[in-house]
């Protein structure tokens, strides 16, 4: 039996056709939401996320500033720059691009963002009201997942759900979002003993460990939902055969890029074994961007005190 295919792409698409709606209604009223993307340095992936990040709020009628800083910018000058934005009001939502320059002391400055413009989801403050249950911003990649399984109706109440990789980006709030939604969580990581008997009874498998192609079937209990946060370039031959077959489309794009993209999951294997499984490209890598925005126009309402409630707009997706 061949898995269902999670498309986070169509899911990532009605998520910011929802917060465009909303913007445009907001902006009727003279609020607009504003989103600051820090960059710094050279690094050419970082570029492409920032831009991508930044024409995207474009695209849906937010209010974008993209910093960027020399690859030189030291500690002190970055909480300067924080301690500006965090002053703004038109500034809803901080977005620090990682990986800063070893001389920067990165903890440092992403604890000094003020929690209510905390988009990424990463502050103390932040994990906080995520362990309580509390109302907050959440980590944008965990937060996709769990749009997109409401959107495919994918149980959560009761279900047996395994999260490999205890991240503090991913697994971590991975698990506590499944907690609250009243999933049955074990959370595996490098040290688990017998890795493959606990990932068999997960009914629901979140993979973000970090390792290409890494779960096999061995992994994968018949008919689960597998959801593969992995992306990692495949660059041998051998392995597009190994994981793709004869995929013609996959042949193609390794033929004129010199790989393809691969998750945490073996896709072929998955395929065949998982009740669902997100692809990659496609599956959870859209949705973090597209609750970014989400998050800013959250960011903005709990910080300018509109009159509509937080339900009001999580109802934009529902």
């Amino acid at each position: 039996m061949t898995a269902k295919i999670l498309d986070g792409a169509s899911v990532a698409g009605a998520i910011k056709e929802g917060v465009k709606a909303e913007a445009e209604h907001l902006a009727e009223r003279g609020l607009r939401p504003g989103l600051a993307a820090v960059l710094v340095g050279n690094d050419t992936a970082s570029q492409i996320y920032v831009s991508s990040k930044v024409k995207t709020c474009q695209q849906l009628g937010l209010y974008s500033e993209k910093i960027e800083l020399s690859e030189e910018t030291t500690t002190e000058e970055m909480l300067a720059l924080v301690r500006d934005l965090n002053s703004r009001d038109d500034i809803d939502g901080i977005l620090i691009q990682l990986p800063l320059p070893g001389q920067i002391d990165s903890a440092k400055v992403l604890n000094s963002v003020d929690p209510a413009k905390d988009v990424d989801g990463f502050h103390p403050v932040s994990i906080g009201k995520l362990t309580l249950n509390e109302p907050g911003l959440r980590p944008c990649t965990p937060a996709g997942i769990m749009e997109m399984l409401d959107r495919y109706e994918i149980p959560i109440k009761g279900a047996r759900a395994v999260v490999l990789g205890r991240s503090r980006i991913v697994g971590l709030p991975m698990s506590l979002l499944l907690l609250h939604r009243h999933a049955t969580v074990t959370i595996c990581h490098s040290r688990t003993v017998d890795l493959a008997a606990v990932t068999r009874e997960a009914d629901l498998l979140i993979v973000a460990i970090g390792r290409m192609c890494m779960v096999d079937r061995s992994f994968i209990k018949p008919d689960a939902v597998v959801v593969d946060v992995g992306q990692h370039k495949a660059t041998d031959a051998h392995d597009l055969e190994k994981y793709f077959g004869d995929d013609a489309k996959r042949r193609a794009a390794f033929e004129k890029n010199g790989y393809t993209l691969t998750g945490d999951v073996n896709p072929r294997e998955a395929i065949d074994a998982a009740g669902y499984f997100t692809p990659v490209p496609g599956g959870v890598g859209p949705l973090t961007i597209a609750m970014l925005m989400k998050n800013t126009l959250t960011a903005m309402k709990m910080r300018r005190g509109s009159n509509e409630s937080i339900e009001s707009i999580e109802s934009i997706e529902s």
